[in-house]
């Protein structure tokens, strides 16, 4: 163990060191310290009375087993993956090829590419491979008002889709009968994950984390309502993924994803973890599908780790056990 004295500008002072073993540590106990003399060689061999460089006394030692991403997976932690879709007027309208949700004569789009990817990806770790998904910003059937947190199936006490070819299915059968309209809120589908989120925050165990996958054209109404979205979920078992689809304007998204400082929310409350990754599509356009779901997922596992061990949740099965 080596003991410096800390400078702000990099060159701390070494003060001594000592050298210690595990299970010397662990007899330590408030009532009876383990002390050790700090020795600095350099001063030892300059001075001839020199003692130590002081003591350094341990009054408690513990051994934390710290769990992987595969420590929680293998130990019973579902990953709940959940998909919202863009569908503001924004698009452009589905029926003309330079849309966005146009269906290619070969039946794809951006939209459905980044499902595809980012799904076959997610749903080996989620058991029964049933999805929520759900649209924003378009008029629905019948009455044609606008739903920012719609189900894809139109059928509310059911949102879940069997497999990513379900959501595929649902997306395909659902983008006839909408009317692309507006405006881009995200916070109404960010609240509906969240709520689930905090429910799940009553088990005593790390056995459930949400995953929503935001699929915009990047064009967003309700900045200050997300961000307070984002800064409550940030406290709860769930990460954002929003891909970005189309040649827009991302600044916003780029600052939603909070990599370059802390994201607050419009009462200047931070995000007590950073939970929002974004990912251009653009970007990813002419790499393997492999590459785009790489980058999305890049920091899921770590912001799951990060939440456990924060609320120091261990696994339902132990797997160190």
């Amino acid at each position: 163990v080596e003991c410096y004295d800390y400078d702000s500008d990099g060159s701390h002072d070494l003060i001594g060191s000592f050298q210690t073993t595990m299970s010397k540590l662990k007899e330590a106990s408030r009532s009876s310290p383990v002390e050790f003399e700090c020795i600095n060689e350099k001063k030892r061999q300059k001075k001839k009375n020199y003692k130590n460089s002081g003591i350094v006394s341990i009054k408690h030692c513990e051994i934390i087993i710290e769990c992987t991403f595969l420590d929680y997976i293998m130990g019973g932690c579902q990953l709940n993956f959940t998909v919202g879709i863009d569908f503001t007027g924004s698009n452009g309208d589905p029926r003309s090829p330079d849309s966005l949700h146009y269906l290619s004569p070969n039946g794809v789009n951006e939209y459905l590419t980044a499902i595809w990817s980012v799904g076959m990806v997610i749903q080996d770790y989620d058991t029964d491979k049933m999805f929520p998904a759900f649209g924003f910003g378009a008029q629905i059937p019948p009455s044609f008002q606008v739903s920012h947190e719609f189900p894809l199936n139109f059928n509310p006490s059911n949102p879940f889709c069997n497999g990513i070819q379900g959501i595929v299915d649902a997306y395909r059968a659902c983008l006839p009968q909408l009317k692309l309209y507006g405006p881009t809120n995200f916070s109404p589908i960010i609240n509906h994950v969240a709520r689930f989120a905090a429910a799940a925050t009553q088990q005593q165990t790390a056995s459930q984390y949400f995953i929503l996958l935001i699929i915009t054209d990047g064009v967003i109404t309700d900045l200050e309502q997300t961000r307070t979205a984002i800064v409550n979920a940030s406290k709860l078992p769930m990460s954002i993924i929003i891909v970005g689809v189309g040649g827009a304007d991302f600044d916003a998204m780029e600052f939603l994803d909070g990599d370059n400082g802390v994201l607050r929310s419009s009462s200047g409350e931070p995000a007590v973890r950073d939970i929002v990754q974004f990912v251009p599509f653009r970007k990813f356009q002419n790499s393997p599908k492999e590459a785009l779901a790489q980058c999305v997922l890049a920091e899921v596992p770590q912001q799951v780790v990060n939440y456990f061990s924060t609320y120091k949740l261990q696994p339902p099965k132990n797997p160190a056990a």
